[in-house]
């Protein structure tokens, strides 16, 4: 019998190859083989290709808009007040940046992304995500997902930032 720990290690090794394998483009045959494994690296390629790549990488409104559902809302925790921000409302943020200061056209990443929890059930997912900057901690994410008919779709967001040193 597997002990917790040595599970979650099997998941976060299988997470992580599943992942590999989607950014070479190429489909694991194993993950056809477990579809719960198959779901899990299927939200963690939603996750990094439209929040980690599309939001803090390359700043890419289309990327967000394919992996974000039009319903998601930031819930945000401002001084003891709970504020919401619409995906709308952050892509425009990230467009008046992006018309000031061009995004990066270099592909290089310069925040990395862990993924020490995915859970999946059903349709439901949850995903927590550790963005680094220049080997510090900056947040950590609580991302929400559901599965719809064209593929998982990010729909909330809480996150926790860390303080800089």
């Amino acid at each position: 019998m597997r002990t917790r720990a040595q599970s979650l290690v099997a998941v976060a090794a299988a997470v992580s190859l599943a992942l590999a394998g989607a950014r070479s483009g190429r489909a694991d045959s194993w993950a056809a083989d477990d579809p719960l494994a198959a779901a899990k690296a299927a939200v963690v390629e939603v996750v990094d290709a439209a929040y980690v790549d599309g939001i803090h990488n390359f700043r890419d409104p289309v990327a967000i808009r394919k992996g974000f559902h039009p319903g998601f809302e930031m819930l945000v925790l401002k001084n003891g007040q709970l504020e919401k921000l619409p995906i709308e409302k952050w892509i425009e943020a990230i467009e008046a940046r992006n018309a000031k200061e061009p995004p990066p056209a270099d592909g290089k990443r310069t925040t990395t992304a862990a993924f020490p929890l995915v859970e999946v059930t059903g349709s439901a997912a949850v995903v927590k995500v550790e963005l680094t900057r220049d080997g510090k901690l900056v947040f950590t994410d609580y991302l929400s997902l559901y599965q719809f008919e064209d593929g998982w779709k990010i729909v909330g967001k809480i996150f926790f930032r860390h303080p800089s040193d």
